[in-house]
């Protein structure tokens, strides 16, 4: 006989929990194993060893347990047997012997439904994140109570701070002169003029060259701004840029379709801590890209707002152009640097400069420096 002297070995038929003993050895051909009862009744049966599999987890105290590759209608085609050898001669000779013994069988077809699934999968979630969530939002956005999205925006705002490095508050401006001329300025803008939000506005110290509107009417400008304005018509363009996002309610839209995005990524990327939902509306804050009508909106807004307090849209134009010149640097606000083109937004803004009267300063230049100078002590 070619191969291992006959051991007995334990056959588990799959239907049953039935132990029974049986008696294993080679074949006579040494190509499989011979299972046959231990009395030798019956008709014994053979194991093709290029069919023979072992189940993983199932060793203990050198045994191996092996089952048959079989055609069947599990995703796995295998044998519902298992026969469970505990002898080391037997285990180390068939071991040797079986060509496959941890090949890893999937019957025919099933990469084509597992890709079919998957293909199932993501274009499920491509359909939620791009037209239930925009579409919920929108929805949601209108009608959420006004209480209940300023209680939002404050939340969303702390979480800002604290993306940017800093506690709740650590970071806020409190300069008396520099937030006297702050206060100009807004009521420049916004003096006889009938929005239905109290906007609020502060200056973070960071320095980063952005500004952003929180839900709920609150709008944040970082110190990296006011840094880089040449004017103070700038800065005053560019607020009067979000304020027309917030009329819109554009920031409680966009941060109500991205918690839901980042909820979805956070449950498949197993984030139960929420630490994905917090910073990707982190980012979302300082990269917002609103929709190619929303902001062509907001500039509008801002431009008819620049005129009737009479600031010249120029400023608008100016710090657009500052902007080309930073492109492509981090920390540029994706509001004021596409959708469209910087360049064709700054054209835009001449034009509509060109059938303003005459304009008036915003601040004196004393007030600017205390506005430039509004996180210094």
């Amino acid at each position: 006989m070619i191969g291992a002297a006959p051991v007995s070995a334990t056959l588990f038929d799959g239907h049953t929990a039935q132990r029974n003993l049986v008696v294993v050895s080679a074949s006579a051909d040494g190509l499989g194993l011979t299972i046959a009862e231990p009395e030798g009744g019956g008709t014994p049966w053979v194991w093709p060893l290029d069919r023979l599999r072992a189940l993983d987890g199932q060793v203990e105290d050198g045994s191996l347990t092996l089952t048959l590759h079989a055609e069947t209608d599990d995703e796995t085609p295998r044998d519902p047997a298992r026969l469970v050898i505990a002898d080391a001669g037997m285990v180390a000779w068939i071991r040797a012997t079986a060509p496959d013994l941890r090949k890893r069988d999937v019957r025919r077809g099933t990469a084509g439904k597992l890709i079919k699934r998957l293909g199932f999968a993501v274009a499920s979630i491509a359909v939620i994140l791009f037209i239930i969530l925009p579409r919920m939002s929108d929805f949601l956005a209108m009608r959420m109570p006004l209480e209940t999205e300023v209680r939002f925006g404050k939340t969303v705002v702390a979480q800002m701070e604290r993306f940017l490095g800093g506690a709740e508050g650590g970071l806020v401006c409190r300069n008396a002169e520099g937030e006297a001329a702050l206060t100009r300025l807004v009521s420049r803008l916004m003096d006889g003029r009938d929005l239905q939000y109290a906007i609020s506005f502060s200056v973070l110290d960071h320095e980063m060259v952005n500004a952003f509107a929180a839900p709920g009417g609150q709008i944040v400008i970082l110190r990296g701004l006011l840094d880089k304005a040449g004017t103070a018509e700038e800065v005053a363009a560019v607020l009067a840029h979000e304020i027309g996002h917030v009329e819109a309610r554009d920031p409680t839209r966009i941060m109500l379709r991205t918690a839901g995005s980042a909820g979805i990524l956070s449950i498949i990327l197993g984030d139960v801590s929420g630490g994905a939902v917090i910073g990707i509306i982190g980012d979302q804050l300082l990269q917002t890209a609103y929709t190619r009508e929303a902001e062509g909106l907001a500039d509008e807004f801002a431009l008819d707002m620049l005129a009737f307090a009479g600031i010249t849209s120029d400023a608008f134009a100016d710090f657009l152009d500052r902007l080309v010149a930073m492109e492509g640097r981090v920390g540029l606000p994706e509001y004021l640097s596409s959708h469209p083109s910087t360049a064709a937004r700054a054209a835009r803004a001449r034009d509509h400069a060109a059938g303003q009267g005459v304009t008036q300063s915003v601040l004196t230049h004393a007030e600017w420096q205390a506005l430039k100078a509004i996180c210094k002590d």
